[in-house]
């Protein structure tokens, strides 16, 4: 089960250009998209559930095309958890799922046996007689994930899962994302580079519109190879001058001055060294500032 896009083009009516002749395909498993706010991942999800229509291009689940004859069937296949859900603080949790997995067209009988399965699975069990706006934000994006897979969807689709989330819960959710991507496809979109690291094996990076990168991790990694330093510089006039010619993935003070991470193909300065350390962060940073 794969999801393929060709040349996809988003145009809105004010002629602002959210996606630009995009190209990509979605193996089976969990997929990373990364980029920053406004690099057009929301825009491409909305048109991955059918919310929003292409204005040029191809789009097409296990085989069939979006389009408005296929889109009833395309929506069976999939679930959604958007980056802002609101999901009915008035009722329980049980009640929530209840409600909404009747909304997805879900038999009695599945839907008990799924919300059971999926509150133990998500440590909600002992919750699900709470009301909505009693949960903390990180037990509501649980739900929300749960409700996403109540149609036991075959594509997946994730949008900024742990954001506002402290670090325990960010793991929780990661983890759970990993287990729910064995026997599916799961479109994991983040602009923290940190999660996908924990759980991505594939990704695409999107910029404007358009996909920078699509393949593995390693592969990205390979990428800035070789292109990564590590920089202390003894003053705060050093530091600014590097950062006005360089990318910079980190910096901190140390003892002996400031502790830097320099993104360069060439060697910044002589007090530079190979740093082959290099995290999934650094070749974020460095594909998308080069």
């Amino acid at each position: 089960m794969s999801i393929r896009i060709n040349d996809l083009t988003v145009r809105f009516k004010n002629g602002v250009v959210a996606v630009n002749k995009a190209s990509l395909e979605i193996p089976k498993g969990i997929y990373g998209l990364l980029g920053e706010n406004g690099a057009g991942k929301t825009t491409l999800m909305r048109v991955l559930t059918t919310v929003l229509k292409q204005t040029e291009g191809m789009v097409s689940l296990d085989g069939i095309l979006y389009n408005e004859r296929n889109y009833a069937k395309i929506q069976k296949k999939i679930g959604y958890l958007p980056q802002e859900i609101d999901l009915y603080p008035n009722l329980t949790v049980k009640e929530c799922l209840v409600y909404m997995g009747g909304l997805s067209g879900v038999s009695r009988n599945d839907l008990e046996q799924r919300i059971t399965y999926y509150l133990e699975k998500t440590s909600l069990t002992e919750h699900q007689n709470k009301k909505m706006r009693q949960l903390s934000g990180g037990m509501k994006r649980r739900v929300g994930l749960i409700q996403a897979l109540l149609n036991n969807p075959d594509f997946l689709i994730i949008d900024e899962p742990t954001t506002g989330l402290d670090p325990e819960e960010r793991i929780r959710i990661r983890n759970l994302l990993v287990d729910f991507s064995k026997d599916r496809t799961v479109l994991f979109s983040t602009h923290v580079v940190e999660d996908l690291a924990a759980t991505c094996t594939q990704l695409a990076i999107m910029k404007k519109g358009s996909f920078l990168y699509s393949g593995s991790v390693s592969g990205l990694l390979e990428n800035a190879k070789g292109c990564v330093w590590s920089c202390t510089v003894q003053n705060a006039e050093e530091a600014s001058l590097l950062e006005a010619n360089y990318s910079i993935s980190s910096k901190q003070y140390v003892k002996n001055g400031i502790h830097m991470k320099v993104l360069s193909k060439e060697k910044p300065n002589e007090n530079c060294v190979p740093d082959n350390d290099i995290t999934l962060e650094d070749a974020y940073i460095y594909l998308t500032n080069s």
